[in-house]
Parts: structure tokens; C-alpha cells; sequence
């Protein structure tokens, strides 16, 4: 046992390539492995190993999946050896019948490349069956008026077995009356004739009995027999005469139960009750006796069941003509079946691939399968077509197979599966076809990357919104399927600092929805971008990008706030002066406010809150420019104050106030009284403190000045008494105009140069812008002739001044 067909493998690197360049090349290396086994084998037997001869080796059986197939599974491939062996009992008889070859046709598959290896296995006989007899007994009756020499056919027996196992010779028991001679068959085969070698003798004796033994060659021979009952009749000296010795017919499978066939005729030429004949199958098969019926009368041959060409292309049968005197001869009747186109082709899927990648180039095998007609000729030529706008196209192979290969690309998201329907049409007329339909799924590769449903997004947040808030939520799909389709969501960049990103946004990675981790203001953040991707899970994994603006809307969250007029460092309202002689529509001053919001929201107003003198000023509504609405009368104050709201144009509004302080005056000197006289300072302890440090320091310059003008007072007068009243006179009395110092950031008040000290020291005052004609004589204020006098009298001036500028700045 074996492979008929064996290859050298190459030694070196060649040898680890042979397995995979075998499937290319081993149609040209060659076409069939044959093995050769006897039948009967029992199971499990080793065929061949079928794994050596493909060139495989032990681990490629399993990996490539090596497997055979046939119509009837008689063999089984062992995945760990690679052993051909023997699946189910082979019986040569039952499988090939009367054939003389019998070839079993089987078919190696493997895969990973897909490929498929023609096998034969010839079937070889053994000698398992015995020559048999159709019958036990064989009765004859010859007339005892028989020459020498004449013979009479037996029935043949028959033995299942070829070759050297089939029948091969006949042998008769030992007898003087008949020899056996054994004759070639035209059909094949041999048959025994009984010839009469001595003259029968009814009176002597009537019946002889003798014994036919069949044998044949095998190792050792078996043999089979008959018994043979011989009845000596009376003379019958004609046998009946056939007009043909074979008879040959062609009759078509299709024709119905019934059907004439032909008729047989012999011819007696005696007479009388030996000259009637009968006529009778002679040795047949039981499938011809089963088909046909022989009218024993009239030799007619009729069809008994239908025919079959694909079971049997032909009938060989032997009929008997017999005669009443027991004299016959036989003739061969050779039915020749012709065939119809009555057998559809058949479609044998043979192997599919489990796995058909989108991605698959064109050409690439995905099934194999065979096609199969009974019929013979052009009945039996088979073309086989695929359906349409399918890319896929068939490959013809030899002996019927064929590859299913793709034709085009393939795309999975838009037809996930094909359902191919394979047509096998004959050549018969008319034409019989075959469908057979295989569905086809397409694997899924990571081939569509992401897409979101929007070329970008815009979202519109309010501020002030809740830690934790859903803002947006971004969706992208992926037709892939399974992971390749599976989509998370990421964010990739920002206009953000990064290592704040975290704490202003977040996105749920399954769902999309971006989250806001805090809340925004839109007075420090108007807007920012994201970018964010979506990824699916393939290998390689692809993504896409998508662009977030966040604006984030004003609400009116700021009151408006007012830049002019401002505070004073002790946060008291500021003077402004106005012209005594301002006319209608003066601007006095205007009121700036700020508000940081937006829009609406900062859209602000002007309106007069409260006033002194309703009516006096006008704001405007949008400028916030103060004006006089008419000229000041002589009632009305000097000093105005005004209370000027700001609104802002939010829903509720919000407002802030300005307070206006407005002095009407001509000059800064005219206008310092009302100023000192209505200052309200918030801190009276600081400015005391200060106010008396600068008194202090008068008092301190103002003694110094006094004692020093004493002295002089003195030495003069001691020198010219008479000069001491006018010289005291021009101190206390100038005669010189008003002055105001140019500068009063030095701490220093003004004082007018007029100077005048009453005689009533119970109420002393001092009294500034008088003139110099109400000053009393300095004779009436101080005694010229005391030096002491006038110390005092400075020193009272001084306090009396002291006390003034205290109650002129409040104190």
C-alpha cells in the first residue's frame, strides 16, 4: 500500500518552503495519488500516510485542516500521523459491482491556501465469495435417440469475484454416460455444456445423476455445486433452432413500463408435441429478471419496471428454446440502454471558507465546489454560472471542480453578506439546470474611522452655571462592527492652559457629553475652544477631530460702577466748582461709570436720585454730562449737592449712585469757606492730631515772631520812645492788599494781611477781608509804655488765631 506518486523534498532551506509551494505546483508534479488496497480491510487499517505524500508535514495536518472527501466517506485522514485510513467496511462487490476496475475517487482538501489533491484507491478483490448456482437443481430430460456428441448448456454459475478469484473452470462427477466441456462466453466468462459421450439407454437405465462442480483460482479455491437429475426420454431427434444466436437491441431509459422490446423465435422441425416450444430466461440476473418478463409462448420481451441507464447501460441474457421432447438450444438477447438527459447536475459544495476579509484582494479562493451528472455524452457536460453584480467568478479546475474566487472589492458596511446562487446547466435537449445557494459573510476590518455628526459645535453656556453642568454632548458613529465600531470620546487639545484643562471642562468617554467642572464667568472668560476626538477600538485604532466653541453668555451679574466723580482718600465726595453767572445748558461736570458685563446688561442710564435744588441741574440719560437746567437765583444755596443714579439695562437692572458736590463760586478764595465750612471728615481723630501739630507749630513761629519784634520794639523805643506807637501801629495795620498763598499743600491756612484785635478781649475773634478803615487805633489795644503789655496781647493774638483755625476746618 502506497502512494502511486511520490516526490523527492530538496535538502537545505527548499525543504521548509516545499509544503507551502506545494499546492501551486503539485498539479504539474502530478495529478492523482493512488493507493492500492485490498478490500475487506478493517477499520482503522493505514491506507497510506496521505500527510508524506502531499508534502506536509505532521503539524500542517492540523493547521491546514487536511480532510477528504467523497460521496460515501469510506476514509478518515488521523490529524496527529496524517494516516489515510480505512472509515467504514469496503466491499468491492457491493461498491463496483460488475465492474472489472474498481477506483475509489476521493478528494484531499486543505486549507490555508485553500487547495484540493485528487486521490484513487484501487480496490483491490480478494477471494471472499464462492462460485454460486441460481439453483440447486438442474433437471434435464434427453431423448435416448441423441447422437453422440451432443451438448446441452448449463446454467452458468456465478461468482462476484475478478481475476484470479472469479470462476474459472467447471468440473462433472465421474460418470460414462457424459463429459463436460466448458466454452468461452462471448460476453465474457464461461459456461458449461454437458455433451453426451455414450449412447443412452432409457431401458437400461432412465435417470442419471451427476454433480457440476464451479471453481475458481484463488488462494485457496472455492468451489460451488449442482446437482444435475438426468431423465432419459423417449427420442426426440430435432431441437428447436433460434433464428439469431444474438439477439441486440438499443432501447432509450425513458420509455414507460410495458415497452416491446423484441421477440425471440426458434423453430422445431418435429412434429407434433415436440415440435411446441417455450421459451425461458436461462441463468439471468435477478435485476434483469426484475426489468424484463419473457412471455414463454411467443418469445416477446417487455419492459417490467423502468430503466436506468445511470444503474445499468446494459442487459446480456440468455433464453432457452425448449421443446416438448426436452430438446433446446439458447440464444443471447443484448439490451443496449441509451441514455436520456433525465439527471439534473448536481452541485457539491466541497469547501467554504469560514473567514472572507472586506479587505481581500481580488482572486483570493473562497470555496470550492464540484459538479456532477449522471447522464453520459453532452447529457453529462455541465457549465456552471454565478448570479449577478456579485464580485465573485468562478475558476473551471479539472474533472468538474471549481474554485469560487472574489472579482471585485468588497465592503462589509454596505453588504455584510452575499448570497451566491451557483447554476449548473447540462448540454442535454432540452437543458436541465441546478441551482444551489451558499450566503457568503464579510468579516469586518478597522477600514471607517469615526465620523461626527456635525462639521463642528457651537454651545451657548450661561454664566454663573452649576459645577458639574452638561453643556454639550458631541456623537460620532462608526459603521465598522464590533470593536472596529466601538467609539470613545477624548479631549485632544484646548486654547486653555493645559494644566488648568482639567479643572474647566471634562468629556464622558462613552457617551460624549462634555461636563463643566466650574462655574464660568463671562466677565473673565468669554469663550474657549476644544478639540476633541473620537477613537474607536480597532488595531490599528483611527480617529477623528472635532472642533467645540463654548461662548459663554453674559448674565447681569455686575453692578455698574462709577470711575468719576471718585473719593476723596478719606472716601468723602469731592467739590466742584461752578460759575455763579453759568448760564442754561453749562456742563459742570459728567459722571463716568463702568459696567462689566455685556450688552443689555451694560447699556447704562443717568438719572438725578436727589438734589438740593430739584430743577437746577439736568443729566444726561446716556453721556451722564451734568448741566444747569437754569441761572442760580438769589435764593438759592451756594452749595449744591446732587445724588446721581446709574442703571444698567439688565433684567433685574442694577444700579450703583454717584454723589455730587457743587459750589458756586467765582474764585477758589471765594469758594475755600464754603469748602472748610461743610468738609466732613471721616476720620476727626486723625485730622485733630494733625491740625494741632500744625497749631503748634504756628503758636511756636508766631512767639518767636512776637518776642522777637518785642525786643526790637524795645530797643527801639529806648532809644526814640516816640516812634514805639508808630511802629506797633504798622505791625498790627497793614495797609496792603488781600493775598492768598499760591500753595496750601505746606499745611499753612490763608489769612488775610488785614489784621484787626478788638478792645473786648472776652470775645476775641479774628475777622478776615475787612478793610482798613473799621481797624480801631492801635493806641486802644496796646499801652505803648508796657513792653509786657504787648507780650501779652501777641500772645493772646496768637491763641485767638490758634482757636479760629480750628472751628474754620471743623475741630
Amino acid at each position: 500500500m502506497g502512494g502511486s506518486c511520490t516526490q523527492r523534498r530538496p535538502a537545505g532551506r527548499r525543504q521548509v518552503l516545499f509544503p507551502f509551494l506545494l499546492p501551486l505546483f503539485y498539479p504539474a508534479l502530478c495529478e492523482q495519488i493512488r493507493y492500492s488496497i485490498p478490500e475487506e480491510l478493517a477499520k482503522g487499517s493505514v491506507v497510506g500516510n496521505l500527510a508524506k505524500d502531499l508534502g506536509l508535514s505532521v503539524l500542517d495536518v492540523s493547521a491546514r485542516k487536511l480532510r477528504v472527501s467523497a460521496e460515501k466517506l469510506l476514509f478518515n485522514v488521523d490529524a496527529e500521523s496524517g494516516d489515510l485510513l480505512v472509515k467504514d467496511r469496503i466491499d468491492r462487490e457491493q461498491i463496483c459491482k460488475e465492474r472489472r476496475r474498481c477506483e475509489l475517487e476521493l478528494e484531499a482538501v486543505v486549507e490555508n491556501p485553500l487547495n484540493i489533491f485528487h486521490i484513487i484507491v484501487v480496490v483491490e478483490d480478494i477471494n471472499d465469495h464462492a462460485p454460486q448456482f441460481h439453483k440447486d437443481e438442474i433437471n434435464l430430460e434427453i431423448s435416448e435417440s441423441v447422437s453422440l456428441g451432443t451438448g446441452t448448456i448449463l446454467e452458468s454459475a456465478k461468482d462476484p469475484d475478478i481475476n484470479m478469484n472469479s470462476l474459472s473452470k467447471y468440473q462433472l462427477s465421474p460418470n460414462e454416460y457424459f463429459s463436460l466441456v466448458v466454452k468461452d462466453n462471448p460476453e465474457g466468462g464461461k459456461y458449461p455444456e454437458l455433451v453426451l459421450k455414450k449412447t443412452l439407454d432409457r431401458e437400461t437405465q432412465s435417470a442419471h445423476h451427476l454433480v457440476l462442480t464451479a471453481l475458481d483460482s484463488g488462494d485457496p479455491p472455492r468451489s460451488g455445486t449442482v446437482q444435475i437429475r438426468i431423465l432419459v426420454v423417449d427420442a426426440n431427434d430435432n431441437p428447436p433452432v433460434f433464428s439469431q444466436d444474438v439477439y441486440k437491441v438499443s432501447l432509450r431509459e425513458d420509455v414507460p413500463p410495458g415497452t416491446f422490446v423484441l421477440r425471440v423465435s426458434a423453430t422445431d422441425q418435429d412434429e407434433g408435441l415436440n415440435a411446441e416450444i417455450t421459451y425461458s430466461f436461462l441463468g439471468v440476473a435477478d435485476t434483469a429478471r426484475h426489468v424484463f418478463s419473457l412471455d414463454s409462448a411467443t418469445g416477446n420481451i417487455i419492459t417490467h419496471q423502468p430503466l436506468d441507464y445511470e444503474d445499468v447501460k446494459r442487459y446480456a441474457m440468455d433464453v432457452e428454446a425448449k421443446d416438448r421432447g426436452s430438446l433446446s438450444t439458447q440464444c443471447k438477447v443484448i439490451i443496449e440502454v441509451l441514455d436520456e438527459n433525465d439527471n439534473s447536475p448536481e452541485i457539491i459544495i466541497t469547501s467554504l471558507s469560514d473567514q472572507i476579509l472586506e479587505d481581500s484582494r481580488p482572486g483570493m479562493v473562497v470555496g470550492l465546489f464540484k459538479t456532477r451528472d449522471q447522464d453520459s455524452k453532452e447529457n453529462g457536460e455541465v457549465t456552471c454560472i454565478l448570479s449577478r453584480d456579485i464580485p465573485f467568478k468562478i475558476h473551471s479546475s479539472s474533472n468538474n471542480y471549481y474554485k469560487l474566487v472574489t472579482d471585485g472589492a468588497l465592503d462589509r458596511e454596505q453588504t455584510p453578506e452575499y448570497n451566491v446562487t451557483i447554476t449548473a446547466t447540462d448540454r442535454g435537449k432540452p437543458p436541465l439546470s441546478s441551482s444551489a445557494t451558499i450566503t457568503l459573510r464579510i468579516t469586518d476590518v478597522n477600514d471607517n474611522a469615526p465620523v461626527f455628526h456635525q462639521a463642528s459645535y457651537v454651545v451657548h453656556l450661561a454664566e454663573n452655571n452649576l459645577p458639574g453642568t452638561s453643556i454639550a454632548q458631541v456623537s460620532a458613529s462608526d459603521p465598522d462592527l464590533g470593536p472596529n465600531g466601538h467609539v470613545s470620546y477624548s479631549i485632544l487639545a484646548s486654547d486653555l492652559e493645559p494644566r488648568a484643562l482639567s479643572s474647566y471642562v471634562s468629556v464622558n468617554a462613552q457617551s460624549g457629553v462634555v461636563f463643566a467642572q466650574r462655574a464660568f464667568d463671562h466677565e473673565q472668560l468669554r469663550a474657549f475652544e476644544l478639540t476633541l476626538q473620537a477613537r474607536d477600538h480597532g488595531s490599528p485604532a483611527l480617529s477623528a477631530n472635532v472642533s467645540l466653541r463654548v461662548l459663554v453668555g453674559d448674565r447681569n451679574d455686575n453692578a455698574p460702577r462709577v470711575l468719576y466723580p471718585a473719593l476723596g482718600p478719606d472716601g468723602s465726595a469731592l467739590f466742584d466748582m461752578v460759575p455763579r453767572a453759568a448760564q442754561p445748558g453749562y456742563l459742570v461736570t459728567k459722571v463716568v461709570a463702568v459696567d462689566a458685563d455685556s450688552g443689555h446688561n451694560a447699556w447704562l442710564s443717568y438719572h438725578v436720585l436727589q438734589a438740593s435744588e430739584p430743577g437746577l441741574f439736568s443729566v444726561g440719560l446716556r453721556t451722564g454730562e451734568v448741566r444747569t437746567a437754569r441761572a442760580l437765583g438769589d435764593r438759592d444755596a451756594a452749595r449744591q449737592r446732587l445724588l446721581v443714579a446709574v442703571r444698567d439695562g439688565g433684567q433685574p437692572p442694577l444700579s450703583a449712585t454717584a454723589t455730587l458736590l457743587l459750589v458756586f463760586a467765582d474764585s477758589l478764595q471765594e469758594a475755600l469757606p464754603d469748602l472748610s465750612d461743610h468738609s466732613e471728615p471721616t476720620d476727626p481723630q486723625a485730622e485733630l492730631q494733625f491740625y494741632l501739630v500744625v497749631a503748634l507749630a504756628l503758636i511756636s513761629v508766631l512767639f518767636l515772631l512776637v518776642v522777637i519784634l518785642a525786643i526790637a520794639l524795645r530797643l527801639r523805643c529806648s532809644s526814640s520812645p516816640s516812634a514805639g506807637g508808630g511802629c506797633f501801629g504798622s505791625v498790627l495795620c497793614s495797609k496792603s492788599g488781600p493775598e492768598i498763598p499760591p500753595n496750601y499743600s505746606d499745611g499753612t491756612l490763608p489769612y488775610a494781611d488785614n489784621l484787626c484785635v478788638p478792645r473786648n478781649q472776652t470775645n476775641p475773634e479774628f475777622n478776615f477781608l475787612t478793610s482798613v478803615e473799621h481797624c480801631p487805633a492801635t493806641q486802644d489795644i496796646l499801652n505803648k509804655d508796657s513792653s509786657s503789655v504787648l507780650l501779652a496781647s501777641v500772645l493772646t493774638l496768637s491763641v485767638e488765631a490758634d482757636k479760629n483755625t480750628f472751628k474754620q476746618i471743623g475741630l
